[in-house]
């Protein structure tokens, strides 16, 4: 046994369990989408208008009106094929959704079936809203926790009465965490996924197996059933959190979907004017000491790659969320963890 397996405690958090910044976190996956959208949207066209001031060429190439056509014909071809990309994840998502009676029937079998087991584990019918489902289950892992915590009492071994008092207090500490989390937080928002992913229930599943497996000699017959009943609730948490985490997918990829459709109309046409009306010999002047022509290209250019940054930010969040809850169960990916 490695000395990081006696490490009873760790961190719980995900940004604990990343030891990355609060920062790089807020932006990947904290964030409101269309916020980060919108800053990917500045920061392009003012590192565009810069390069443009840094490369005076650029402005005599956009003198050429066959650089407009060209810039914006492919821009038009990319948009088409965008949009032909999301219309294609959209339909796999609703296909999924589609199926004959006994496929539907038999999910609707397991659904209930779960929340029977949730049922019998929280002694009160399941909660509909996602993020009381979840708090259930944590709420229900704290109570077993401490329920292991009064039988371990019991034992005359004061290194098993010591590892268990500090599980708890790790358990304790972080449902608290996520309970407070959780409290108001909404489907269709981030919010549930986000409190989901800071209980880090493999590790305490996997210090269970561990703690029966080192002090198996000691432990009674009840102490023994306390540690199973506080594995089950944790077990339960696993798959109940990837059921919401599924759901919240498909709802943030079809509204991914619509957002990339209601943006993507306008860039085109935005993209069909410029190739087709603008006349770089007629647009003469200067804003701010800057040409006429450089601010509407990089204005209109940046607003066409607004579908590009709105598929960047969303697929940047489910992609992060993805990666960091790959495994389920007992199993830690993460080098920062072992």
């Amino acid at each position: 046994m490695s000395e990081s397996d006696d490490q009873v405690s760790t961190e719980d958090t995900m940004r604990e369990r990343a030891d990355e910044s609060r920062a790089k976190l807020w932006v990947l996956v904290g964030a409101n989408r269309l916020l980060v959208t919108g800053v990917l949207a500045l920061s392009f066209f003012v590192l565009f208008m810069l390069g443009a001031l840094l490369d005076p060429t650029l402005s005599g190439l956009l003198q050429d009106r066959n650089v407009i056509e060209s810039l914006y014909a492919q821009m038009i071809g990319s948009l088409i094929t965008g949009v032909t990309l999301v219309v294609t994840i959209s339909q796999l998502i609703i296909s999924q959704e589609n199926g004959p009676l006994g496929e539907q029937r038999t999910r609707m079998s397991e659904t209930l079936d779960f929340r029977s087991y949730i049922q019998e584990l929280t002694d009160k019918p399941a909660p509909a809203d996602p993020s009381a489902f979840l708090r259930e289950i944590v709420d229900a892992t704290q109570v077993r926790a401490e329920a292991l915590e009064d039988e371990i009492e019991r034992t005359d071994n004061d290194d098993l009465k010591d590892e268990v008092n500090e599980f708890v207090d790790s358990i304790v500490g972080n449902a608290e965490t996520v309970r407070e989390e959780l409290d108001g937080a909404s489907f269709g928002t981030f919010d549930v996924v986000y409190a989901s992913m800071d209980y880090n229930y493999s590790w305490k599943i996997f210090q269970i197996e561990r703690l029966k497996a080192d002090y198996g000699d000691v432990i009674d017959e009840e102490q023994d059933e306390a540690l199973d009943d506080l594995r089950s609730s944790f077990a339960m948490f696993g798959p109940a959190r990837e059921h919401i985490k599924t759901l919240y997918f498909q709802w943030e990829l079809i509204n991914l979907s619509r957002y990339i459709l209601y943006a993507a109309i306008p860039a085109l046409l935005v993209s069909g004017m410029m190739m087709t009306f603008v006349d770089t010999t007629t647009i003469t002047g200067t804003i701010l000491g800057v040409e006429v022509l450089l601010w509407l290209v990089a204005v209109t250019f940046t607003f066409t790659l607004i579908p590009f940054f709105l598929l960047t930010t969303y697929i940047m969040r489910v992609a992060t969320a993805a990666k960091r809850t790959l495994a389920i169960g007992p199993l830690i990916l993460r080098d920062s963890q072992r």
